[in-house]
């Protein structure tokens, strides 16, 4: 049996089980392109998207049981917003390195610091750490929630590089970032002597979480974007030009290229080696699980306590 026929295969005993089960199947961005095919594609996935994007389709869908394709805070989020609901992970032990970086013990201590300073966090955290933030952001509205704080000082974390973008949009409307000192593993390796012999008619797309000093230099030399995932596959759509180079997870392209098959993308294979923990393999395992005893090994579960305290930071900014 070729390879070919084999995923058809996987993706047929994944789909009787998904409804067999009452499952509903998220995919991140940065999946391996087999997981990210939505099953009206031929594929497996019922949503594909970005971490607090799934979240929402989760807390949505009718279906009781939420397989989340992504790293663990994706999946604690996904729990915060649909505590009735069970959510699995194909392999729970997928993290991040943004959001490792930071504690609640932190927070705390930063709330010393600056009595009285509002604290911003950046999706990409625990739910333990965000049972101390005041309002949570994603990459997409962060600029706007920041604008609608009171106060001229905001602490945000954890994301130093993605601060420090915030900082050059934030500085006109009069506020001032404290950062921490975060970085998100792959996309801290997008320098610019990567991106010094892309060509003039090449745009760059770029991810707020990539260096600044990479974003302000390629900005000046080159058109493109510094933004969120949506952001980017927004400006690849409405953009005239051919071809682009990403300063991204790598499978991002699946995306863009499947939405725009008439360009040309330039992607550094950079890959989240958490993101890839997800297998198709240990995704049917998990499927296998569900309503079984073995469930518990790849079921989320948060304290009762935390889904109370980490649910208002997430709630505030879904109102807002």
């Amino acid at each position: 049996m070729n390879a070919t026929s084999n995923i058809h295969l996987l993706y047929d005993r994944i789909n009787s089980l998904k409804r067999a089960k009452d499952v509903v199947l998220l995919a991140h961005y940065y999946m391996p392109s087999e997981l990210q095919l939505l099953e009206k594609d031929g594929g497996i996935a019922d949503f594909v998207g970005d971490s607090l994007g799934l979240s929402l389709e989760a807390k949505n869908t009718a279906a009781s049981n939420i397989l989340f394709c992504g790293v663990h805070f994706m999946a604690e989020t996904a729990l915060l917003v649909s505590p009735e609901k069970q959510v699995f992970m194909p392999d729970p032990e997928a993290g991040c390195s943004l959001a490792s970086s930071i504690s609640a013990s932190d927070i705390v201590q930063l709330r010393k610091e600056y009595p009285g300073v509002p604290v911003m966090g950046y999706i990409n955290t625990t739910a333990e750490t965000k049972t101390e933030l005041d309002i949570c952001c994603t990459s997409r509205n962060a600029v706007d929630i920041a604008l609608s704080l009171e106060s001229e000082r905001i602490i945000f974390v954890p994301d130093q590089y993605m601060g420090e973008n915030l900082r050059a949009k934030l500085k006109a409307g009069g506020k001032e970032l404290i950062l921490w000192k975060g970085t998100c593993e792959v996309h801290e390796q997008f320098r610019n002597d990567m991106i010094e012999m892309v060509d003039e008619d090449t745009e760059v797309l770029m991810h707020w979480e990539v260096p600044g000093d990479t974003v302000s230099v390629q900005l000046h030399k080159h058109k493109g974007i510094v933004g969120s995932t949506g952001d980017i596959l927004k400006y690849v759509q409405e953009s005239k030009a051919q071809k682009f180079y990403l300063a991204s997870e790598c499978d991002l392209g699946t995306a863009l290229a499947k939405n725009n098959a008439d360009k040309q993308f330039i992607t550094p294979c950079i890959k989240c080696p958490h993101m890839k923990q997800n297998t198709i393999e240990k995704l049917l395992n998990a499927l296998e699980a569900i309503n079984t005893p073995d469930e518990i090994k790849f079921r989320i579960h948060l304290d009762k306590d935390i889904i109370e305290r980490a649910k208002l930071p997430v709630m505030r900014m879904i109102n807002f």
